[in-house]
């Protein structure tokens, strides 16, 4: 993963959602290109932050996106194109999922070499 795949968020307070997923054996139809789809979606929410995300060659995924309030995450759950990726997510790609959904209290971390203090 590269520096430009970490998602640049504000000082905290804001909001994470971490999506842990297992994917269905086998199934590929139309995955990558929704999951591409979603996060061109969530670009044009009013309060998203950014995305980062990985899954291991066993097809266990973790994406956290991150929102700067409840309301944002209530407008992106809500969305048209995302309830019919969620649809197809529960019917053809997922063999297990967990959501959550979290408020960040603090951050902090490593840039060039340079470790920045957790805030007290």
């Amino acid at each position: 993963m590269s520096e430009s795949s970490l998602a640049q968020t504000p000082e905290p307070p804001y909001f994470a959602v971490i999506f842990t997923s297992i994917r269905a054996a086998g199934e590929e139809d139309g995955y990558a290109q929704t999951a591409e789809r979603m996060v061109e979606l969530a670009r044009t929410i009013p309060g998203f932050l950014g995305i980062e995300s990985v899954r291991d060659t066993g097809g266990v995924g973790i994406t956290v996106s991150y929102w700067k309030s409840e309301e944002a995450i209530r407008q992106w759950q809500q969305h048209t194109e995302h309830r019919e990726a969620q649809r197809l997510g529960r019917e053809r790609w997922y063999e297990r999922y967990e959501l959550r959904v979290c408020r960040v209290e603090r951050a902090y971390g490593l840039r060039s070499g340079t470790a920045e203090s957790a805030p007290g």
